[in-house]
């Protein structure tokens, strides 16, 4: 199932009331050329500008002067309609622009006129820097003949000039094909390999016969050496590949490099260090999600920025939030919480997974034989709650956890008890866009029982996590869960609808017995009532194998359940099943693990990869952690420790998915306001950042014009207009947060 099950198209925001007609258009256009009039040989015949825009012909260009002052990209722009797209037709974008004063960022769209303002391809170089001449191919996804190719000009403080000339949209070209740089053939974990662990890497090579391998130090002397494993082909890359183990170098040092078939990696340290800093990292990246909230720049230098949805003008707030016509008619304060991604939406049934995730970081670190509590404590994080004599992990899942309470269908109202799915914005904004800029108006979804039960497990699991430090708080919790649970039980069948996608992801599950036995487990674990302990017992869930290819996720949270009830201290009959359940699900993991040239527990049939494929090659490695953390077996140990070489660099594209960790790192993810691919004024995303990795499903259109009969591991580009394949999340982040722990506490 993909992470949200629509096409995230962005909005335009042009409104046919918002412009001023310019002269009417010539007839005709030829049957290549879409765009009329694009050099502008007749004036500024069949373009438009926005009312606030003052556009005419200057040196045979159109020029515009742009007011100052505005918010958003689309609040002025220029631009012409009624261009025909046909669906799986290429075209090339061309045209050439300038800036005065130089610098300024313009959002090149072809997209469609009218609502919903679906974008099919959109650029934003930053004119008079990036150059003066723009060329990109895309393939268009629809039919249409109310398509517009616009220049959106807005969200500057002072008042510009933008000028343009040459404007083609050329149909029936060759698509481009893309070709990435994956440098040097010898691929490893290019942050670090612990001493007394694995030391994995893999080698692309057309020799079927074994090789010799060199282990270079920083200053080039030789370490060690042996002969590579030839592997054949592998069916996620389509390479052909040699293995080279290492592990029996354990000496500490930085800037190793290897060397086969003429070959070096790209440098990387056997150290334990790299991972402390990861563990905090991945866990900081929570804080610059936080809605409601100012961020503050001395804890997040260069991230700082106003708070967001606190109904500071141009925001509605998400203090009063009504339901969407005819779902509810009250208002909810559903402020604070994490924004899910790279937009601006809260989604219960995400928020779960992901705060459920990073309370078990902590919770396994209290109960593992090599858990460190205390590397996740008070002071560790840099947030503003540290110094109260909490762990910071605990404050900052709080966050989540109380939005998530405020979710939940008032008293007296009907579906009492329950958990609004959702809250996000009317309609989907464009990029980038600073959460306190965003000027749309928020709603409330239905309640679903998936979101309830989400709510249930989460609100039980704080209950246990925080009784020690906050009594109060988690009485509440407790009784939310409760309530929250006796409504999934009256309502058990009430379903998020599957189109419910404009402005917001529908996260559609119609599947909810893992979600009741996954909330019923943690009642159980939290209160050790008959009443829980009975619902997981019979449970089909409970002795299912729930231990997939793809792992487990927001849609898929058997395994929540199932893993909390292997290691958190309880009287459950029967217990010792569980345990081997989860053994036997990490000895699945493994032999793939071993199978893989690649060496990751992760491989889908057909090798076609999901959406969000990184946090499943880490949640599956979590399975392997928790089976050694049972067992002290030290093959479950290594697995986990070797399904981070892949995230971090071991891979067909040779790149690290961590922002800010390996040499070459996706840093341009899907995002409105680490945008510094579209706004050289804004961040990329902060350090310690997952992208969701190759999706073979590549459903947005920049992927598509790119990424076109790609195989398995090429299906990713790290450019931030893919969100299908380059967005951040809050739960994959989740799986990074416990990996990166679990393996810190290794070193």
């Amino acid at each position: 199932m993909n992470r949200r099950s629509i096409a995230l198209l962005s909005l335009t925001g042009l409104l046919a009331t918002a412009l001023t007609a310019l002269p009417a258009a010539q007839a005709g256009a030829d049957e290549v050329e879409q765009v009329r009039n694009g050099t502008f040989d007749s004036g500024i015949d069949s373009w438009w500008a926005s009312a606030n825009v003052t556009a005419g012909p200057s040196d045979g260009r159109l020029c515009a002067d742009v007011p100052g002052g505005t918010t958003n990209r689309w609040d002025a722009s220029v631009g012409q309609n009624d261009i025909t797209l046909v669906k799986g037709e290429s075209y090339r974008f061309s045209f050439s622009a300038t800036g005065t004063p130089a610098g300024h960022v313009v959002r090149a769209i072809v997209g469609l006129q009218v609502e919903p303002y679906d974008t099919y391809y959109e650029v934003s170089p930053q004119l008079s820097v990036s150059g003066d001449t723009y060329a990109y191919t895309f393939t268009s996804p629809v039919d249409t003949d109310r398509a517009q190719v616009g220049f959106q000009l807005g969200g500057s403080a002072d008042p510009w000039r933008f000028c343009t000339d040459d404007v083609s949209l050329l149909g029936g070209v060759a698509p481009e094909p893309h070709v990435p740089d994956t440098g040097p053939r010898v691929r490893v974990n290019q942050v670090g390999y612990l001493p007394a662990g694995p030391k994995n890497a893999t080698v692309v090579t057309d020799a079927t016969e074994r090789l010799p391998w060199k282990l270079k130090d920083a200053d080039g002397r030789v370490v060690r050496q042996g002969w590579t494993v030839p592997r054949g082909v592998d069916g996620s890359s389509g390479q052909n590949v040699h293995s080279i183990d290492f592990g029996a170098h354990r000496t500490r040092g930085t800037g190793y490099t290897l060397v086969a078939d003429g070959e070096t990696s790209r440098p990387f340290d056997i150290d334990a260090s790299a991972y402390e800093r990861l563990r905090l990292d991945s866990a900081k990246y929570y804080y610059t999600q936080r809605s409601g909230i100012e961020i503050r720049d001395d804890l997040r230098p260069g991230y700082g920025r106003p708070a967001g949805h606190v109904g500071v003008a141009p925001n509605q707030g998400d203090g009063e939030v009504p339901c969407q016509p005819g779902v509810c008619d009250y208002t909810l304060d559903v402020s604070g919480g994490w924004y899910d991604a790279g937009d601006h939406g809260k989604y219960v049934v995400n928020g779960g997974i992901s705060t459920w995730e990073v309370l078990s970081t902590y919770e396994r670190a209290r109960h593992a034989r090599t858990g460190e509590a205390d590397k996740l404590g008070d002071g560790t994080l840099d947030i503003p709650e540290s110094g109260n004599n909490v762990p910071d992990i605990l404050d900052e899942a709080r966050w989540e956890v109380e939005f998530l309470l405020k979710m939940q269908v008032p008293d007296g109202e009907p579906l009492a008890g329950m958990a609004h799915h959702k809250i996000h914005d009317e309609q989907w904004t464009g990029l980038p866009l600073l959460p306190s800029d965003d000027p749309q108006k928020r709603e409330l979804h239905p309640p679903t029982t998936a979101a309830t039960l989400n709510l249930a497990a989460t609100a039980a699991q704080a209950a246990r996590l925080y009784r020690s430090h906050d009594k109060e708080f988690a009485a509440r919790t407790l009784a939310a869960a409760r309530k929250a649970w006796t409504a999934a039980l009256a309502h058990p069948d009430v379903l998020a609808d599957p189109d419910d996608g404009i402005g917001g992801g529908a996260y559609p599950d119609d599947t909810v017995a893992d979600e009741f036995y996954w909330a019923a487990a943690e009642l159980y674990l939290t209160t050790g009532e008959r009443q829980f302990r009975d619902h997981v017992l019979n449970s089909p869930v409970h002795t299912a194998d729930i231990f997939g290819p793809t792992g487990f996720d927001w849609a898929r949270t058997a395994a929540a359940g199932r893993l909390d009830l292997a290691t958190v201290p309880n009287g459950l009959p029967g217990r010792d099943k569980v345990r081997a359940s989860v053994l036997k699900g990490a000895d699945r993991y493994l032999a793939t693990l071993k199978a893989h040239p690649y060496g990751m527990p992760y491989a889908p049939e057909g090798n076609v990869y999901d959406w969000g494929s990184s946090h499943q090659v880490l949640n599956n490695a979590v399975v392997l952690a928790t089976a050694y953390d049972l067992t002290g077996a030290t093959k479950y140990r290594d697995g986990a420790l070797q399904s981070m070489d892949y995230i971090l660099g071991r891979n067909a594209l040779n790149m690290s998915y961590v922002t800010g960790y390996g040499e070459v790192n996706a840093h341009n993810q899907h995002s409105r306001w680490y945008a510094r691919q579209l706004d050289p004024n804004l961040p990329n995303p902060p350090a310690g950042t997952l992208s969701g990795g190759p999706n073979s499903s590549i459903q947005d259109p920049f992927a598509q014009s790119k990424l076109q009969g790609c195989v398995g591991q090429f299906c990713f580009i790290d450019d931030i207009q893919s969100w299908s394949t380059n967005e951040h999340t809050i739960n994959w982040n989740a799986a990074l947060t416990r990996m990166a722990s679990f393996v810190a506490d290794q070193g």
